[in-house]
């Protein structure tokens, strides 16, 4: 193994914990990334990359917690694959995910997108957003495709396209990565604003010519990036528009305009709202969380957080499109994930 710690260089709280790993085991380096523009992970991560030496290539975050056999897995699973796999995705989820009512939803939330929707975008051949870590890749076809857009903010989710445009697809990994859950609304607000924002400029970017994305894709592809890309963000824009409309027509239009928007309204909010506590039900079955599924029902209260997050990335896309907003960690009162505790015994 080749493990590479990437440490901004004037976080030298960090590094000295980062040298402290690397002279324990050689194994490890710390590559310190110099200040620049974009301040960002995937900036990072592109500095890192002339140093990489491995036939594969993964991405984990420092507060992730992946199974002890994932490397293993990915590895068996690139020998055994043909050769235009080019990264595998693994599941995600949160060690944490009781500790608070938000935490329970987010659980839920990856749930769902991870071990169901994900999967069926494989099935379906569509390209595949992918999620910021526990991205294992063939060194290769990552820098064929010359690494991560360092202006993205949601890195990964455009990677994923990119790879797609290029006839290189991507798998799901039957492994999980355990990570830490904010459960604190402030962190968790502009960390979601953060990801809808990448979203945001992933769509914008692949659309500046729909008829390459359209011919690089396929007519399947095209619909499934509409669809999990410009989907994911337009739904969470456009949910207050509706929960406004009917407010309106109900409190200050006339009884004909209350009566045809509330029937509008009231159609589409039953029908995304109810569609997705439906979907949020059900999402921690494949893992037996069944503990779980009853905050499902309160799912319409969480897309209204969503909607707030995607109102605030709209806002940012147009004053700040590359600030990163970093995720706090180690507020969790959950310290060991479920497989470790499983290792450990």
């Amino acid at each position: 193994m080749d493990i590479k710690l990437i440490v901004e260089a004037d976080d030298h709280e960090t590094a000295i914990v980062a040298d402290a790993a690397a002279a324990s085991d050689e194994s490890f380096s710390v590559i310190r990334v110099p200040p620049g523009i974009p301040r960002t992970k995937p900036r990072a991560c592109n500095y890192a990359m002339p140093f990489v030496l491995g036939e594969f290539t993964v991405i984990f975050d420092a507060e992730d917690r992946p199974e002890p056999d994932q490397l293993r897995k990915a590895v068996i699973t690139f020998r055994a694959a043909p050769d235009n796999i080019a990264c595998l995705q693994a599941r995600l989820n949160f060690y944490n995910a009781n500790d608070s009512w938000l935490t329970k939803m987010f659980a839920l939330d990856y749930s769902l997108w991870y071990d169901y929707l994900l999967p069926g975008l494989e099935r379906l051949n569509v390209p595949m957003p992918l999620g910021g870590t526990s991205n294992h890749f063939r060194t290769s076809a990552l820098r064929a495709i010359h690494a991560w857009d360092p202006y993205n903010v949601t890195e990964d989710a455009d990677l994923g396209i990119r790879l797609a445009r290029v006839g290189l697809r991507v798998r799901i990994l039957d492994s999980t990565t355990y990570e830490e859950a904010t459960s604190r609304l402030s962190p968790w607000l502009r960390q979601r604003s953060r990801w809808l924002k990448g979203y945001m400029q992933t769509w914008l970017v692949h659309m500046r010519s729909p008829a390459q994305l359209l011919r690089h894709a396929g007519l399947r592809g095209f619909i499934g990036f509409q669809l999990f890309v410009g989907g994911t963000f337009l739904a969470a824009l456009l949910n207050p528009v509706l929960w406004g409309v009917f407010l309106y027509g109900q409190l200050l239009g006339t009884p004909a305009a209350a009566e045809t928007t509330a029937h509008i309204s009231i159609l589409s909010l039953a029908i995304g709202n109810g569609l997705f506590a439906y979907l949020a039900v059900l999402s921690p079955a494949r893992r037996g969380w069944f503990e779980l599924a009853p905050y499902g029902m309160t799912a319409p209260v969480y897309w209204l957080l969503v909607s707030c997050a995607g109102m605030r990335a709209l806002f940012q896309l147009c004053t700040r499109p590359w600030h990163w907003d970093k995720t706090p960690h180690g507020l969790s009162a959950s310290d060991v994930s479920p497989i470790c505790v499983e290792a450990d015994l």
